[in-house]
């Protein structure tokens, strides 16, 4: 037998909390590919866990904006250059530019992981010297990646339509784990009314969780104000470029009581976290196409868990929900909108265990394991192929 077929995979983040790109790579390293996932080493990295692919962290000192990107851009192509590959694969515009020419310079195969419609990003549509600049980059690049993937059937239709590259759709489903035992926490609780699992204060009762990115669009603005109605409190895992704002909120409608912000959690420990929530929820403004046409990591994420979600009711969430009942959907984001809702699912027994018994359901098709056929054929088909 040769040589397994070497492939890297860019991105800007640090690597620990990207659960999609771990299944990937896991993917097709099982598959029996080399697989090399390169990302940042940020001042506040964690250490790496062993994964059964390569990573590699390239130190830099500018943490973000453009500095960020032009420092990236530079010491990824150098690191690229000198190094042994059959392909290459760009994890959205963030590292497009450097892959096409290291695949250029190279003359192999490069692929295109579209995992956002990065220009229909609230943070980028509200800029308008950002959004130029991304969608000079989309416009020049994209239609150079003849192959690539997204999350789902927008984005590729939208793709095709502005650029002419067929694209298939490899949804981010998550990995369909054993259901885990009951985990009780401590049996004390503090003068906070929170218990402790696995050194994370949750609230003591039935609380509603957020997990993601705490970013522009996704409805911080009236969900914080709306807490003050909620006859519950709210968990938010996560962090990003909204949540110095979540904070100020979260102060200013004095309801520090109610909202607790975990920061980012490692992926074993949310896995831990998810299922005690008593809904998930999956909230964006309609602020931008990516926003209105997204299939966040989370909304599956909370099915795989067992849990309801309160969900926008934006097209690929309503086709979704239309086949499992999995979630309640909401069209009105409206500070009392939402509290009236919380609040009604609150009490409202019999929705919550119909919605739940259909994500067990659900978690058994919606899951990686579904979903990794296709991406290994893929790469079989777009590298093997090349290398004949």
């Amino acid at each position: 037998m040769g040589k397994p077929s070497t492939i890297y995979f860019t991105v800007t983040n640090s690597l620990s909390y990207d659960q999609r790109m771990q299944r990937i790579c896991s993917s097709l390293a099982g598959a029996g590919f080399r697989i090399v996932l390169v990302g940042c080493k940020m001042h506040k990295s964690i250490p790496l866990t062993n994964q059964p692919f390569n990573q590699k962290r390239l130190q830099v000192w500018f943490q973000k904006g453009k500095l960020f990107y032009i420092e990236y851009h530079i010491r990824l192509f150098f690191f690229l250059l000198f190094k042994k590959m059959d392909a290459i694969c760009a994890i959205d515009l963030d590292t497009i530019m450097p892959c096409f020419y290291i695949s250029t310079i190279k003359g192999i195969p490069r692929v295109y992981d579209a995992h956002e419609l990065f220009t229909g990003l609230k943070e980028v549509v509200s800029r308008p010297k950002i959004y130029t600049f991304w969608k000079w980059v989309e416009r020049t690049f994209v239609p150079k990646f003849k192959d690539g993937y997204t999350v789902n059937n927008f984005i590729a239709n939208e793709l095709q339509r502005r650029y002419g590259v067929e694209y298939i759709v490899l949804r981010n489903l998550p990995v369909m784990q054993a259901p885990l035992p009951n985990i009780p926490g401590s049996q004390t609780s503090n003068a906070e009314g929170t218990t402790m699992i696995d050194n994370y204060p949750l609230p003591l009762g039935k609380f509603f969780l957020y997990q993601g990115a705490v970013n522009e669009g996704r409805s911080f603005e009236t969900l914080i104000p709306a807490m003050q109605q909620v006859n519950g409190k709210l968990v938010i895992i996560g962090d990003g470029n909204f949540m110095a704002e979540t904070k100020r909120l979260i102060a200013v409608c004095k309801v520090e009581e109610k909202v607790i912000c975990l920061g980012i959690v490692p992926p074993q420990q949310l896995r831990l976290l998810t299922p005690l929530a008593y809904y998930g929820l999956t909230l964006f403004e309609s602020t931008g196409l990516n926003q209105y046409y997204s299939l966040a990591n989370r909304f599956f994420d909370y099915i795989q868990a067992g849990i309801p979600q309160l969900c926008v009711a934006y097209p690929e969430y309503v086709a979704i929900n239309n086949q499992y009942k999995i979630a309640h959907l909401i069209s009105d984001l409206s500070p009392q909108s939402l509290s009236a809702t919380l609040n009604k699912l609150l009490v409202d027994d019999v929705e919550y265990n119909s919605l739940r018994y259909n994500c067990e359901k659900a978690a058994k098709e919606l899951c990686w394991q579904n979903e990794e056929a296709p991406l290994i054929a893929f790469y079989h088909d777009k590298v093997l192929a090349s290398k004949k």
